[in-house]
């Protein structure tokens, strides 16, 4: 049969065809990632890389999409927790007649061999009284656009289609049925069963998964995130959710190259119903800065090292003559990021389109430049020195801002309704230019300070006097309008200007009662400023956090304090954030997002300070 030709997933009286984005967990081995449901679903899992072709896709088409179903035969309640400190992802069942979990996890592997295998592994277990179990596994290869066959070999299920074939282990009976497996089995208290599903071929053959085999992975697997996590130096009042988000950051790392993705899925809607839907599991420049203050304030060097250079071989070596550097790059470095749409998709709860690929890819976002040579400072300030063709580098590309710095762009927003020319961008060309003269100054190094100064000092002045409406009492989003726009919470953070001048507090005040929602903030009005896109979106939780750090650097303590502890509040049961945060309290958009995760340890790291 072919894939799609019954449904990926088991049917329930009753039960919804979609889970809230937010009601998930992610596990993985720094190569790839997958989302699973409360109710027990692998919903999303690309095997092999971040940016492979899905296996499972139901949370982006619940019938086509493909997954994998494991949980008890009657009805249940469930919770959903991480085994402490580590990456392994717990749901519990709560029945009648007893208690159960699956344990969901990835063995970190050092071996190449054994990496290539991207085993997952699903341990069941019932801790009380005796439960029936359903899995059914429904693979639907290349986004549910490739057929495959089933087989069994050696004791196992073989689902081989033309690009990938994957190899299930289980120590319970399984059946093919059509293009799918199913299992039906009980546990009664004390007894386990295992699952495990590994890419095979080429150098990775076949191999079982026994109860012992799995447990041993599990205590490995808890070793590795355990010791990964004591390197943080991370001692303040939220270390709890800022190990989480650290956990996450981690997990969204792709280990053969040090790349960070800023989100392991595509396409999930900023708008339920919306075309907000965009393919997020590439490498953008902007969120290097980020990245590298985060990682670097919490003690992980190696993971700053390994970041700063896959931005020095892929982003930076191929600057060239004219030194424009994209925006974002694949997890392999790769330029050409073509973005597609699969209308055989419906999209999560119907939000189509589905899309693959990113077309932002080609556009002008002036802003990268400052978060790219921001992120060099910081690693030279707190990590290593700049060699010296880095810093060659630098020259080149603070020479090219020097010349192009007031060209309208699409800004760090990626608006598709024109090119603009953005405050935000203007005030990054600015950072780029300063924190160049930094290092320059600091190290001795050979630069056109005279020249960089007064570009540096006129893009000051423009700003001041362009980007600031005396109508609003505050800057704005681009120069001659007088649209607010939460992207100016930086100007602060980034030391353009005193947390304390008076245009600032009043821009502050002015973006409080216009862009903030119960400590919640809104990048922007889309009516005010139309962005060439349909519909709405939710608040911007990277945004929100930003305007904790404003506030605390303003010295409005007990604001920053308590809009902290409420944007904490709108993490998922996990401590997971998506990109943003619906009306009514929902997660909407890619998730889980590692812009969002990387501004609240900034946000929790600078209000610890404030608060002393």
């Amino acid at each position: 049969m072919t894939a799609g030709a019954t449904s990926a997933r088991p049917s329930k009286a009753g039960a919804p065809r979609y889970l809230p984005i937010a009601e998930h967990g992610l596990i993985g081995d720094l190569r790839s990632a997958a989302l699973i449901g409360t109710n027990g679903t692998i919903d999303w899992y690309c095997c092999g890389r971040f940016d492979a072709p899905s296996v499972f896709a139901s949370i982006l088409d619940a019938d086509r999409g493909g997954s994998f179903a494991l949980a008890p035969d009657v009805p249940v309640r469930t919770k959903q927790f991480y085994f402490p400190d580590t990456n392994i992802l717990i749901t519990r069942f709560y029945a009648d007649d007893g208690v159960g979990e699956i344990q969901d996890f990835m063995p970190v592997v050092d071996d190449s061999r054994e990496a290539d295998r991207h085993r997952l592994i699903r341990r069941v277990l019932v801790v009380r009284g005796s439960l029936p179990f359903t899995a059914r596994v429904a693979p639907r290869f290349d986004y549910g656009r490739q057929s495959h066959s089933v087989s069994t070999r050696q004791g196992q299920t073989v689902f081989d289609c033309a690009d990938l074939s994957l190899a299930l282990t289980s120590t319970v009976p399984v059946e093919i049925d059509g293009p799918d497996v199913r299992s039906s089995f009980k546990l009664l208290e004390g007894e386990s069963a295992v699952f495990a599903l590994d890419r095979i071929g080429g150098r990775v053959e076949p191999r079982s998964c026994a109860l012992t085999e799995a447990e041993d992975l599990f205590d490995a697997t808890v070793r590795y995130w355990r010791r990964w996590l004591s390197g943080s130096l991370y001692r303040g009042r939220w270390r709890e959710m800022v190990h989480r988000s650290a956990l996450t950051l981690k997990l969204l790392t792709y280990a053969p190259t040090g790349a960070i993705v800023a989100a392991p899925t595509t396409s999930l809607p900023e708008q339920i119903g919306g075309e907000r839907n965009w393919d997020y599991r590439y490498v953008w420049v902007r969120d290097a800065a980020f990245c590298i203050y985060a990682l670097l304030r919490l003690g992980f060097t190696d993971e700053a090292e390994a970041f700063v250079n896959f931005l020095s071989e892929k982003a930076l070596a191929p600057a060239g003559p004219d030194c424009r550097l994209q925006i974002m790059y694949g997890i392999d470095g790769r330029h050409e990021l073509p973005e597609e749409e699969l209308p055989h998709l419906e999209g999560h709860l119907g939000s189509a389109p589905v899309r693959i690929g990113n077309a932002a890819v080609g556009q002008l976002q002036l802003d990268i430049y400052g978060a790219l040579i921001d992120c060099l400072y910081l690693y030279d300030k707190w990590g290593q020195p700049l060699s010296s063709g880095h810093w060659d580098t630098v020259v080149e590309l603070v020479d090219w801002v020097c010349e192009n710095w007031d060209q309208p762009d699409e800004g760090v927003w990626e608006t598709r309704g024109g090119r603009k020319r953005f405050l935000y961008s203007q005030l990054m060309c600015w950072v780029a230019i300063e924190r160049a003269m930094r290092v320059a100054r600091r190290r001795g190094l050979p630069a056109d300070m005279i020249r960089w100064g007064g570009v540096r000092d006129t893009i000051y002045r423009r700003i001041m006097q362009r980007g600031w409406s005396a109508e609003r009492k505050a800057f704005v989003q681009h120069e001659d309008e007088d649209v607010l726009d939460a992207a100016v919470l930086m100007m602060p953070l980034a030391k353009f200007i005193s947390p304390t001048d008076p245009k600032w507090l009043s821009t502050l005040d002015a973006l409080g009662e216009g862009l903030v929602s119960d400590s919640l903030v809104y990048r922007y009005d889309p009516q005010a400023s139309p962005d060439g896109l349909r519909g709405e979106e939710g608040t911007f939780s990277i945004c929100s956090f930003w305007y904790v750090e404003a506030l605390a650097r303003a010295g409005r303590l007990d604001e920053a304090r308590l809009a902290f502890e409420k944007m904490l509040t709108y993490a998922n049961h996990l401590g997971l954030y998506a990109e943003e945060i619906g009306r009514t309290g929902e997660q909407t958009g890619n998730f889980p997002q590692a812009f969002t995760h990387l501004a609240l340890i900034s946000a929790a790291f600078n209000l610890d300070r404030a608060l002393g």
